[in-house]
């Protein structure tokens, strides 16, 4: 499981555009599979697909909960996604 931060106010939170936020809102309500590309807590791009589950707000920021394919589940900061494309 990963989760992107804990606790506290996230402060250096970036909104995104209001239509990559909806493809997101989507994509949960389709139960639709993304690949998706983000950078981790160092930095990284880090690639997986993914089943989107919910766009949250909480912390002063706003959230994507996935379920991976292997069974895992996560958490990514909205603003941390470099590209959420449909899974093929």
């Amino acid at each position: 499981m990963f989760i992107e931060a804990a606790g506290g106010l996230t402060s250096d939170y970036v909104p995104i555009a209001c239509a990559e936020h909806e493809r997101l809102e989507f994509a949960v309500l389709r139960r639709q599979r993304l690949r998706l590309e983000y950078h981790d807590e160092s930095g990284l791009t880090i690639s997986r697909i993914v089943l989107p589950t919910d766009v949250a707000t909480r912390d002063g920021a706003e959230w994507l909960s996935y379920r991976e394919m292997e069974g895992g589940e996560g958490v990514i900061r909205l603003d941390r996604i470099v590209s959420a494309k449909p899974a093929v």
